[in-house]
């Protein structure tokens, strides 16, 4: 569906630009949503910041998600599978306080002297490259209500239906460019899907 992630977001910018979608301020979610927020905040002639989350892995399983947390404390948990599995509280707390400071780590990395943006009362428009779970991109939208947004509208090129509906209740609009019903990963709807480092995420951020 997309040569890679600046095709991806002249694809979202495109469907923004054709819904009338209005935003202060895109925030990317690192590392693979900068190349696609760079293009979106080019061509709406907003800025670009960042907006980072962590997700809570499962007690042996890290990589399936029991919930996630935002740099600022904002958490989603999926309540359902935690009580599937048999998760305590403890173990929740500590994940949620761990994943935590990970994220607020990785957004003072990126950010580095840039200020915080003020996003009280502002239309933030939130982007990634993808979406699978929804788990992290969750916490990213409730910690931009809890900055006071005005508005939060999500912006992603790709993602499974049911992740989609259940991400539509967050946000006051959302735009995703496709939604296919046989969904295994992102990367599987790009041409080229290489990782995107560190460095690299960073000079997105200071080409603003």
């Amino acid at each position: 569906m997309f040569r890679d992630r600046a095709d991806a977001g002249e694809q979202l910018a495109q469907l923004i630009e054709d819904h009338d979608i209005e935003a202060d301020v895109v925030l990317a979610i690192p590392r693979g949503g900068l190349p696609v927020g760079r293009v979106v905040a080019d061509a709406l002639g907003i800025p670009l910041d960042i907006i980072a989350a962590r997700k809570i892995g499962a007690p042996g399983n890290p990589e399936l998600a029991i919930g996630a947390v935002a740099a600022d404390g904002s958490v989603w948990l999926n309540d359902r599978l935690i009580d599937q599995i048999g998760v305590d509280d403890e173990y929740i707390e500590e994940g949620i306080d761990r994943e935590r400071e990970n994220a607020q780590a990785k957004v003072d990395r990126y950010r580095g002297d840039h200020p915080t943006p003020e996003l009280s009362g502002k239309r933030v428009l939130i982007v990634d490259d993808g979406v699978a779970t929804g788990a992290t991109t969750t916490a990213c939208i409730r910690q931009a209500r809890n900055a006071g947004a005005d508005r939060v509208i999500l912006g992603v090129p790709v993602g499974p239906p049911d992740s989609i509906d259940r991400l539509r209740s967050e946000v006051d609009e959302m735009v995703c460019v496709e939604t296919p019903p046989h969904f295994g990963a992102v990367g599987q709807f790009y041409e080229s899907f290489i990782q995107v480092t560190d460095e690299e995420a960073i000079e997105y951020l200071d080409q603003g």
